[in-house]
């Protein structure tokens, strides 16, 4: 079939067959027009060709997206700088790009890690780099000095335990973080700080909202691990960084709106470098912050007899905050000093102490008697081996109760109490804040299925049909390593990055690349 190539201003007819795939087609475009390409450690240049306003991948066979004799692709020659270092989050198991010339790997392990603080939104004292040997970088010494060559790959690691719950702070699940909370008091305000600013960086109002109904100051910095407050002198210095700076940076507006609506003496809040809001806001150039942020500086606060600029006011109130908290310290000796670490303290050395610091989980006894799991956070109990309903081991308030005859009286109250139950149903909050967060594509997706045994009915009855539909399906799952709903949702999200198709054609080139995806494992 001929098809035409629209390239730098001309439009040139190609004669190819149905079945070759995009990369075939670009390295006939390349000869044809002479084009240079590269891809060296620092640049690559490639060709992109784009149909019906989707990006079509290389491995992509013509036919199976719907290109017919007669169309014409978009080729356009592009450069794209390739990051210098990169980056694997245990966290969110994604790897991110530091972009970035040679004179990287010559600056200190310090500003490597504000470069993914900034890019990942978690602080820089809840995570450690390393190299892919398991070597530490420490804060104070040169990338070089470890060897690290352009385009390695190192690892983010965090406390032990913490995973799930910066999981929950990353997705602004209010439920999931209130559940993996520690029981102690030090370690338990940290989280709530580093939850804070992770909700600061990413806009999650509803999470900000609760933290600071909890006590939570945004103007308050947040700090390193209660195990490490005694090395003070190696600290990052990004660790004095507050939420607020956290949410100017980023140019969330609506969180430093929340942020000025609890405390107005965040605006007088400096970073570790001595800049104030309204100097963060105009060097990452977010205009909407700056407005904001020059209106309220500029404003005046009425008084009974007299009228204050807000910066006076703000003083006056810092002012009187720091003299009762000098009063209460002379009150209460030692309630509130600079040096929070006591005998009996948890100490980290590093390279030399083995430290689990693990977040304990708070479970209630409606919770363990229900023994249910959701995806806030709940954790199922673990029962003592071998202890049936009644077990003597286990307090009475904590006894099941014994099993008693149904009657046909008690099994009518229970269908119409389940009945009214069902008619009361309501989404729980989770699911509210999941909609917020999580990722909504363009073409709407079929409901899950509850059915456990979700098999097609066959014509003659074999006893081995079970057997060779379960095999079939795990030897899919395995070679392509997604399940077939999976497997489903990609195919269609790649079908829907043709946005000039109407939704019909977007469904069946979704279900040709699933029949291909089949067609190639087998």
């Amino acid at each position: 079939m001929r098809i035409f190539i629209a390239f730098e201003g001309l439009c040139e007819p190609f004669d190819i067959s149905q079945d070759q795939t995009v990369r075939a087609v670009k390295l006939m475009i390349k000869d044809f027009f002479h084009v240079q390409l590269s891809d060296d450690r620092q640049v690559r240049r490639f060709l992109e060709l784009s149909y019906a306003g989707a990006c079509l991948q290389d491995n992509w066979v013509l036919a199976d997206v719907g290109i017919t004799p007669g169309v014409t692709l978009r080729c356009v020659l592009k450069e794209e700088d390739k990051p210098i270092l990169n980056v694997f989050s245990a966290v969110t198991k994604e790897t991110l790009p530091i972009m970035g010339n040679i004179f990287l790997l010559s600056t200190a392990v310090s500003h490597l890690k504000t470069q993914v603080s900034r890019q990942c939104g978690l602080p820089v004292s809840v995570f450690r780099l390393r190299t892919p040997n398991g070597v530490e970088l420490y804060d104070c010494n040169r990338l070089d000095s470890y060897g690290i060559d352009v385009g390695a790959t190192l690892h983010l690691d965090v406390w032990a335990g913490w995973k799930e719950f910066l999981r929950g702070c990353l997705l602004g699940h209010k439920h999931s973080v209130r559940h993996r909370l520690s029981q102690q008091e030090n370690l338990l305000r940290f989280q709530q700080r580093v939850a804070l600013y992770i909700a600061a960086f990413l806009g999650h109002l509803n999470l900000a909202g609760w933290l600071l109904g909890a006590g939570v100051r945004a103007d308050e910095p947040v700090g390193v691990h209660p195990s490490r407050e005694w090395c003070r002198d190696t600290d990052h210095s990004d660790v004095a960084k507050c939420p607020v700076h956290a949410a100017v940076e980023a140019g969330q507006l609506l969180i430093l709106k929340l942020f000025l609506s609890s405390s107005v003496e965040c605006l007088d809040c400096i970073d570790p470098w001595g800049h104030s809001l309204l100097q963060i806001a105009i060097r990452q150039r977010h205009k909407d912050t700056v407005l904001y942020l020059a209106s309220k500086l500029w404003s005046v606060v009425s008084c009974p007899l007299l009228s204050l600029p807000l910066r006076t006011y703000v003083k006056i109130k810092r002012w009187l905050l720091h003299a009762q908290k000098t009063i209460a310290s002379r009150k209460f000796l030692g309630r509130s000093v600079p040096f929070q670490v006591r005998v009996g303290d948890s100490v980290l050395v590093d390279g030399f102490t083995q430290l689990e610091t693990r977040a304990k989980v708070k479970l209630k006894t409606k919770d363990v008697l229900s023994a249910r799991v959701s995806g806030g956070g709940c954790v199922a109990p673990t029962w003592p081996a071998g202890c049936g309903l009644e077990d003597s081991s286990l307090p009475r308030n904590m006894r099941l109760p014994r099993l008693q005859p149904a009657t046909r009286d008690r099994v009518r109250r229970r269908r119409s109490n389940n009945r009214s139950v069902r008619r009361a149903e309501c989404p729980s909050p989770e699911d509210s804040e999941r909609n917020q967060n999580l990722w909504k594509t363009k073409v709407p997706l079929p409901p899950i299925s509850h059915d456990t045994n979700p098999r097609p009915c066959f014509i003659y009855a074999s006893p081995d049909a079970p057997a060779i539909l379960s095999s079939s399906l795990a030897s899919f799952s395995d070679h392509s390593g997604r399940t077939l709903r999976e497997n489903a949702i990609f195919c269609l999200a790649l079908a829907s990055s043709f946005t000039e198709k109407p939704w019909l054609q977007q469904l069946g080139v979704a279900r040709t690349l699933a029949r291909r995806t089949v067609q190639k494992i087998s």
